[in-house]
């Protein structure tokens, strides 16, 4: 009797035991995520954190409608600047190729917390249902289709006025840079040769232009490339080359194990694409403090 009590005795004890173990792995685990969506105030949000990012920033941000010749709608415009007492550089900001989205905006506003005045506009304003941009389209493969409508001529054309305005606030000192991921990416590594005046362009994991658009190349590129990205990193090398041929200045870093997207998907990859964004981030902003 006795022994068959203490083997009842012990399989209780074996199963309090398991169950608050399991508990207290349940409460490591949600503390561990927790730690993990905490944002380092040196770095932008990743996608799941941009709108908890624009809901709790003091900056002053606002939508503007930039008009331009040739162009049947203005362009849908998302302006954040920068807390600061002397005249800012502006940066902008061109989207993935999913459009104007919250990250997107969140990037932006760490743009600005850093000391830019950030200019992100919606290179899909107007074609969306009802004259809208990328908040009127319903699903996110359309917004993929509309952008993958636009000619490189159009998108220069937009970029052009959209640095116009820019550069002209009262707020801005003249000085200007493009900032582009993925799809933005390879049109801010365009923008170095096609928007007049640029002083810098950084290209978040975009493919490298055609050796046409790499001969007219005027301002300095940055190229910030995950290794685990060989779509586009096999475009690195031809156009470095090229460059340095040309005498233009085109630096880059390619992260280890770090993925295409990086930037948004900071908690993919085992933390390599957080690693990325630790190293990539200061990176762009030394260079963005040398050009402008």
């Amino acid at each position: 009797m006795r022994s068959i009590f203490s083997l009842l005795l012990i399989a209780v004890l074996v199963t309090v035991l398991t169950a608050q173990e399991h508990s207290e792995h349940i409460m490591l685990e949600k503390k561990t995520h927790a730690a993990a969506q905490e944002k380092d105030p040196k770095l932008p949000a990743g996608d799941e954190g941009a709108k908890a990012v624009l809901e709790k920033s003091s900056r002053h941000a606002e939508w503007v409608d930039i008009k331009y010749n040739g162009g049947q709608h203005p362009i849908k415009t998302f302006v954040v600047y920068p807390e600061r007492k002397d005249k800012a550089p502006v940066v902008i900001v061109i989207h993935e190729i999913y459009g104007l989205t919250d990250w997107i905006r969140a990037v932006a506003d760490q743009l600005a917390a850093d000391g830019y005045i950030a200019v992100a506009p919606d290179l899909i304003s107007g074609i969306g249902p009802g004259g809208g941009g990328t908040e009127s389209v319903p699903s996110r493969d359309e917004v993929v289709r509309l952008i993958r409508s636009l000619t490189p001529d159009h998108v220069a054309t937009q970029l052009n006025a959209v640095r116009e305005y820019a550069v002209k606030l009262p707020a801005a000192n003249g000085k200007s840079a493009t900032v582009g991921y993925c799809w933005g990416g390879s049109r801010s590594f365009e923008s170095a040769a096609h928007v007049k005046g640029l002083n810098a362009a950084i290209v978040y994991y975009g493919s490298s232009p055609d050796s046409t658009t790499l001969t007219k190349v005027q301002a300095p590129v940055l190229g910030l490339y995950g290794g685990d990205d060989a779509r586009v990193n096999a475009t690195i090398e031809p156009a470095a080359a090229m460059l340095k041929k040309l005498g233009k200045q085109f630096e880059y870093e390619i992260y280890e194990g770090a993925g295409h997207g990086f930037l948004r998907a900071q908690s993919g990859r085992d933390g390599a694409n957080m690693r990325a964004t630790q190293k990539a981030w200061p990176r762009m902003l030394e260079f963005l403090k040398k050009h402008l």
